[in-house]
């Protein structure tokens, strides 16, 4: 049985040919970290636009004269304060961002997630004994249906409530992988013999597609993750079905 797919979603958060901005971010942690880079953009661009005007003038024109420069108590003040004042504009966001990847806030639910070589192996440890366990693998290119991302599908999707805290546990059994997901906001490390946590909520309902951010070995380029979101009707509904089956 193909514990993913069950549902017609309208929303698929992929990657784009020639895309150079992010994804759509479907948390608020990666909607944080669309507005930090925003906002670290912003300074960049202004910083660059004076450095060079300077150094335009300072290589033509020659406006600026080593008097000019040499013990001015003025241009020292502005230009200690004004970096130190971009600074810390761009650190209390980035502070939150922080602190937000690492609360977990009384998760509903637990998801356990573990790295193979070369697949990811979830486990819903909540509801049932034993508890809900499955293998995904990507789907070869030559299985693909029309419409599916090649090199991105999976056979068994991770199927997860929308609006719901959720905790995500991350390991592996042999070397160490990285479960990512763009729009998610989510790139933590799974590594043998330790567990790494992050908390999770999905905002919208749709199909997330993430890959294995760590070089693992020679099949590092083949361990997709997809998750569906779904209205938590949609998902008591699938976990009753998976159960009966």
């Amino acid at each position: 049985m193909n514990k993913g797919q069950l549902f017609n979603q309208k929303f698929f958060d992929v990657a784009e040919p020639y895309q150079l901005s992010f994804q759509d971010p479907a948390t608020d942690i990666m909607e944080g970290i669309i507005n930090l880079h925003n906002t670290i953009m912003y300074y960049l661009v202004i910083i660059i636009i004076f450095v060079s005007w300077i150094l335009v003038n300072v290589l033509s024109k020659n406006h600026f004269s080593h008097a000019n420069l040499n013990h001015g108590t003025l241009i020292e003040i502005i230009w200690t304060i004004t970096p130190a004042l971009i600074l810390i504009n761009i650190a209390l966001p980035s502070f939150k961002l922080l602190y937000m990847m690492d609360e977990v806030i009384d998760p509903i639910i637990t998801i356990k997630t573990i790295g193979h070589q070369w697949y990811w192996e979830y486990e819903y440890s909540d509801y049932s004994t034993p508890s809900i366990k499955f293998d995904s693998y990507m789907i070869p290119t030559d299985s693909l249906q029309t419409g599916q991302m090649r090199l991105l599908e999976v056979d068994n999707r991770l199927v997860l409530p929308s609006k719901t805290n959720i905790r995500i546990i991350v390991t592996a059994t042999d070397v160490i992988h990285s479960w990512a997901i763009p729009s998610l906001g989510i790139k933590i490390d799974a590594m043998p013999g330790r567990l790494n946590q992050t908390p999770l909520f999905i905002k919208r309902n749709g199909v997330f597609y993430g890959q294995c951010s760590e070089i693992c070995g020679v099949q590092h380029g083949f361990m997709p993750i997809v998750i569906e979101s779904v209205d938590m009707k949609n998902y008591l509904n699938w976990l009753l079905t998976y159960e009966n089956s």
